[in-house]
């Protein structure tokens, strides 16, 4: 795809518009007319008082243009014209309109503070061409988000550890996660050095003060590693952090085919109040073609576990528009967590790698995929409500289907702290092991900065030691 932008500086703009219609595509940009042409051709132009915007997809072609004002943001005003022109050349909307970015409920509360509640709603209206349902979802994520930040302090901070293995790789994930096929050797040495790591993290925690809210462990899947392993790093948290303030304590048991009673055990025995038990869908065929190596039954059965060992927070996830699937798959393996009592219910929507397909005259203008997920997150929408849970934090991913959402739902009180906190920036992140990322966020500036680990086990564990000398642009940043 070739995107020419020409006399206007609004190409990150018309980028991020267009991988909402071309989610799998690379987009060359230019500012002049360039001598090579491409299936996908679009030309935006400011000239003046005229914006104009001339597009080809394949045999189809649609112009337009509009004459704006001296007052007239025109930087909007582009991106609409942009969006009408490619949605009526394709024939689909967008229920989110023209706008992305990762946090729209965090974006939505900032208009209210600025311009209040009623300025919000028709920002998101008129100026973004949300759709109604949309907006009311926004809109009640914003306003249960708003509690929970209002618990953190100016001297908060959560604890993520990353945990980058798994049994098997999933075919659409897009984390730094191994399978224990290729990385088994890695991880007993990568346990001890994880340790070593939580060690001095707790001491930058220490001198500023910090108080610990949150402890996420994530991955990849953390309940790859043994009980004993997991123990160590339980038992290094217990000894170096205060915990004392800590309001929840979540690890990802996403994998039922990593679940065993001895590992639940020693995550009661550490004070883990909330896990994941993930099917992403409870058809098996699903499951093959997405390269789990587990079938429906193991998560039944992983979930019974789970409660057997007294764990009454408990939350499943699901992916709308995963191959194979069909609407009442998906309606099925929904109302099986329902019917489980799942405390929590996170639905994502299918994000693949660029590159997944490449672009074709048939499939540029096939919508069936993106309908078929919007209409999977409706109905999750819907059924959830209807069983009692509210969508308490969201989030949105670049080349998603049908450029939609991914939201957690919770039954009252069973929101997840550590999602409200890292999805707002609330306070500062400090993450431990490979591909973490410390997000400090400065108490009085409100200022943010990362400090990347390495991304890789075998990265992390090579050059372990320049990890912990990074760690000391913590008190740099916090004490400036």
């Amino acid at each position: 795809m070739i995107i020419v932008c020409k006399n206007h500086p609004y190409e990150y703009d018309v980028e991020n518009l267009a991988e909402i219609f071309f989610p799998y595509e690379k987009i060359r940009m230019f500012n002049e007319m360039p001598d090579e042409r491409d299936d996908v051709f679009v030309v935006t132009e400011i000239n003046g008082d005229i914006i104009s915007v001339d597009a080809a997809v394949y045999d189809r072609k649609l112009s337009d243009c509009t004459t704006v004002s001296p007052e007239t943001d025109r930087q909007n005003a582009l991106s609409v014209l942009f969006y009408r022109v490619m949605s009526s050349l394709l024939g689909i909307e967008y229920p989110w309109g023209i706008l992305y970015g990762v946090r729209p409920a965090r974006f939505f509360h900032s208009l209210t503070d600025k311009f209040s509640l009623e300025g919000a709603r028709e920002i998101f209206k008129s100026k973004y061409l949300v759709k109604p349902e949309k907006l009311r979802l926004v809109e009640t994520v914003a306003e249960s988000e708003n509690k929970i930040i209002a618990l953190s302090k100016k001297n908060s901070f959560s604890l993520y550890v990353s945990i980058p293995f798994c049994p098997t790789r999933c075919s659409y994930c897009s984390f730094v996660s191994h399978s224990i096929e290729q990385a088994a050797k890695l991880i007993d040495e990568y346990v001890e050095l994880l340790v070593r790591e939580i060690e001095a993290t707790a001491e930058y925690a220490m001198q500023n003060n910090l108080r610990l809210e949150t402890v996420y462990f994530g991955g990849g899947t953390p309940t790859t590693l043994s009980a004993a392993q997991l123990a160590t790093l339980f038992k290094a948290i217990e000894n170096n952090f205060d915990l004392s303030a800590l309001r929840e304590y979540t690890v990802e048991a996403g994998r039922p085919d990593t679940v065993t009673r001895e590992k639940l055990l020693a995550l009661k025995a550490a004070g883990v109040g909330r896990i994941s038990i993930n099917p992403q869908s409870f058809n098996d065929e699903v499951l093959s073609a997405i390269g789990r190596r587990h079938s429906a039954q193991q998560t039944l059965d992983a979930f019974a576990l789970a409660r057997a060992c007294g764990f009454d927070n408990i939350n499943m996830d699901f992916i709308a528009g995963l191959p194979k699937d069909n609407l009442e798959s998906f309606k099925n393996s929904l109302q099986t967590a329902v019917g489980l009592g799942a405390e929590n219910i996170t639905v994502h929507t299918l994000s693949l790698k660029t590159g997944a397909y490449m672009a074709t005259r048939e499939n540029a203008f096939e919508r069936t995929d993106k309908i078929l997920a919007a209409d999977m997150v409706d109905y999750a929408g819907a059924a959830l409500t209807a069983a009692g849970y509210k969508p308490y934090y969201m989030y949105r991913q670049g080349k998603s289907l049908g450029n939609l959402e991914n939201v957690g739902w919770c039954k009252e009180g069973r929101d997840c702290l550590y999602n409200v906190f890292m999805m707002d920036e609330t306070h500062t992140v400090l993450a431990v092991g490979a591909g973490a990322v410390i997000k400090l966020k400065h108490p009085q500036s409100g200022k943010i900065e990362r400090i990347y680990n390495y991304k890789y086990p075998y990265e992390y564990i090579k050059d372990f030691e320049n990890i912990l000398k990074r760690k000391k642009k913590i008190n740099n940043f916090l004490n400036s």
